[in-house]
């Protein structure tokens, strides 16, 4: 068997990567007494080291201060959400007026629908791609139900298994542009790990008279992310993915500066209202002159803590080498890969492109004639992957923690499960 990359040229790498110490900051899951390959921080990060330290220190000003806790202790909770701006302002590439830590993704989306899509006779399309994320879609449908007259245009891709192409929704913007109120995509598709070109397609959007938003749940801390140069209208995030910040932690959302004043309509809460006022609880609602406008209601402080615990690793890496990393052990990846089809005579098929502007972190594959079972068996030795009907293996190499041993690693197990009958 050639090994496509082997245990000590991996050792090699990762003693030259600037992330790699950056792995003894989270919590590896166990198997039998060794590490897991863990290849699923598209769907749930793994807990950073500091994250028991955080909660248990609001814990203990919840014990001590009650209700106080508000403004004693270390952390007070009344501005807490403050703690997250600048570190969230940093991968959303935005200014720090512009995101706030809230809510969770599909309630943040259906809150920015509200204010930015507003259908009219002659713009009353909802437009989306074909095969986004289930949660997405419903939220979408939902929207275009409450205003009559108001359609949801889904743009289609010649692959019947993933997204549309970049040119395939440029096209699309191109043809129904005109008719368009609001452009929602996902940066990353869910399912194809395929990063699509935000810049390029909001400004097509936005020539055309549209307002773009983005759902970055496989973007954010994933993919490089200039928000507001692009001129983003707005956009929605998860933190538990590539985040970290546990499970079902608290989202996030971006507003373009140019959209915080107060002839935008919102539905609000009383946590958007201007601060200098807001526990005088005027009848009129003054929202504050940032993406905090938004925000309904005062921090989950524990959940938010854990969320800092994980920004604060993220916060010691130089974005520069967390992209030249990513893209680096997804060129090992498809390597591999390529090697165990030729060995072995298994087709695999890869969804993601290789073309590495237009991946992130994740590389999606199909082991053609292998079910289930087969993933079953993966798992079972240690590869903790994701699994996706119909046949799809989903492998996310997140740079905080993922190593150049792990595909190693893989690449002998990978052999070893396609040699079982």
């Amino acid at each position: 068997m050639n090994r496509f990359i082997s245990i000590d040229e991996a050792a090699l790498r990762d003693a030259a990567d600037p992330l790699g110490h950056l792995r003894a900051e989270f919590h590896l899951p166990t198997l039998e007494g060794q590490e897991v390959i863990y290849l699923t921080g598209n769907s749930l990060g793994l807990q950073p080291v500091g994250t028991a330290a955080a909660i248990a220190t609001e814990l203990d000003s919840w014990k001590t201060f009650g209700v106080e806790g508000h403004f004693k202790g270390p952390n007070p909770w009344m501005p807490y959400h403050e703690r997250l701006t600048d570190s969230l302002a940093r991968l959303a590439g935005a200014k720090p007026s512009e995101v706030v830590a809230m809510g969770s993704l599909t309630g943040n989306l259906h809150a920015l629908l509200a204010s930015f899509y507003r259908p009219s006779a002659d713009r009353p399309l909802l437009v989306c791609e074909a095969k986004a994320f289930p949660s997405d879609q419903y939220a979408l449908a939902s929207q275009v139900q409450m205003h009559q007259g108001a359609a949801l245009l889904e743009i289609s891709g010649t692959d019947p298994d993933g997204a549309p192409t970049p040119e395939e929704v440029l096209a699309a913007i191109e043809e129904h542009g005109h008719r368009g109120a609001t452009l929602l995509m996902g940066g990353v598709h869910y399912f194809t790990g395929r990063a699509y070109p935000m810049a390029q397609i909001t400004a097509a959007a936005q020539a055309k008279g549209m307002i773009v938003g983005w759902d970055l749940a496989h973007a954010m801390g994933n993919v490089p992310l200039k928000l507001h140069d692009w001129g983003v209208d707005f956009a929605v995030w998860c933190s538990y993915k590539y985040l970290n910040s546990s499970p079902g932690g608290v989202a996030g959302i971006y507003v373009h500066e140019r959209h915080h004043g107060p002839e935008v309509f919102r539905l609000a809460g009383w946590w958007g209202h201007d601060k200098s006022t807001r526990f005088s609880m005027p009848s009129e609602f003054v929202p504050e002159r940032s993406a905090e406008a938004w925000q309904w209601s005062n921090a989950p402080v524990l959940a938010m803590a854990a969320h800092r615990a994980a920004l604060d690793v993220f916060d010691r890496a130089d974005l520069k080498a967390y992209r030249e990393k990513s893209v680096a052990m997804t060129e090992v990846l498809l390597g591999l890969l390529d090697c165990v089809a030729e060995q072995t005579g298994q087709k695999i098929r890869v969804l993601t492109p290789r073309d590495p502007q237009h991946r992130g972190c994740q590389i999606s594959v199909q082991f053609e004639g292998r079910g289930r079972s087969f993933f079953d068996a993966l798992v079972a030795k240690g590869i903790y992957a994701d699994w996706r009907e119909p046949g799809t293996v989903r492998m996310a190499l997140a740079p905080l923690y993922s190593s150049f041993k792990d595909l190693a690693r893989l690449e002998v197990l990978l052999f070893e499960t396609l040699a079982q009958p």
